[in-house]
């Protein structure tokens, strides 16, 4: 029951993430993209906080600690990992913003799904073994990028390579994500790279862009889905729904985002895609499962699960 509890959890988390690039592509009709970024990340910052605090009364009644969110902050894995992560998902999410004005929210969301193949190409340059799954879901995904964003003459499309470009950042920020998510608080790490980035789109907006406080409130619906849903809402569903499904199976029903993304673009926005683009998606979407499979681990899963059965 738990595992079912946890999928539907995660699949939710997937239809929230998905929809949210359509809120990202109806910001743009009201204000810039650092600005809308500013926006998102330091209000989905403060939507944690309550988070924070709840999960920090529970544990400390687990625990008998009366240790203080205060105390926690000062942890300095968390500080230099929230601030890594924040700058990666800075530079991940402004390309995003600035491509999904020249492309769709779908092409946007299966583009974006290509940093789960990349991640373990990356990894390989830092000593990490990269199976043979990978490298076909490698093989699949450029077959599948090139059906859904090359035109004749072997051009890309101004919107679909500057989200391609973010790509490469969202795959940094998971590796760094590992790399100090099992050494401190999660929730307390997304924080503060929401603070992070948040704090560097607010510097670049007064740089790059004139941000006015009416245009803001012009676009609050769209600011407030991304913030507090895609934010605060399914980063809690996420943690929550983990603790109760196969890490394989997780990432799985997590992918289906790039799904979610292309069905809202075509039922808010009336989006539409050719056959050959809509034939790139369903390859991207099959690389990206194929990049996340474990043999091992799907073969001790059918295992655990005959034996439960007998």
């Amino acid at each position: 029951m738990k595992n079912i509890k946890g999928s539907l959890l995660l699949l939710l988390t997937a239809i929230i993430w998905g929809t949210a690039f359509v809120s990202q592509k109806l910001g743009m009709n009201y204000i810039e993209p650092f600005t809308f970024g500013a926006s998102r990340f330091l209000l989905g910052a403060l939507t944690l906080i309550p988070v924070i605090l709840i999960f920090d009364k529970a544990n400390s009644k687990k625990k008998g600690s009366e240790k203080s969110i205060n105390s926690s902050f000062k942890n300095r894995d968390l500080i230099v990992g929230g601030i890594l992560c924040g700058c990666a998902l800075f530079f991940g999410a402004s390309f995003q913003q600035f491509g999904i004005v020249h492309t769709t929210a779908g092409k946007a969301g299966f583009i974006t799904a290509l940093y789960m193949v990349l991640v373990p190409i990356i990894g390989m340059f830092m000593g990490r073994k990269t199976d043979l799954f990978t490298w076909l879901g490698v093989v699949i995904a450029v077959i599948g990028l090139y059906l859904l964003s090359i035109k004749e003459g072997f051009s890309m499309g101004k919107g679909d390579a500057i989200v391609l470009i973010g790509t490469v950042f969202w795959a940094l920020h998971i590796i760094i994500v590992d790399r100090f998510v099992n050494k401190v608080d999660g929730v307390k790490l997304s924080c503060i790279q929401f603070l992070t980035a948040g704090t560097l789109s607010l510097i670049a907006s007064f740089i790059a862009e004139e941000p006015k406080i009416s245009e803001i409130i012009d676009c609050a619906g769209p600011i407030l889905y991304s913030a507090v849903l895609s934010v605060g809402v399914a980063y809690t569903l996420q943690i929550i729904g983990q603790k109760y499904t196969n890490p394989t199976l997780a990432s799985i029903i997590m992918s289906l985002e790039s799904v979610f993304s292309a069905i809202s673009g075509a039922l808010y926005l009336k989006e539409s895609m050719l056959a050959r683009e809509i034939f790139g998606c369903i390859l991207v979407f099959i690389a990206v499962i194929i990049a996340q499979i474990n043999p091992k681990e799907i073969i001790n899963a059918i295992k655990n699960r005959e034996k439960a059965v007998e």
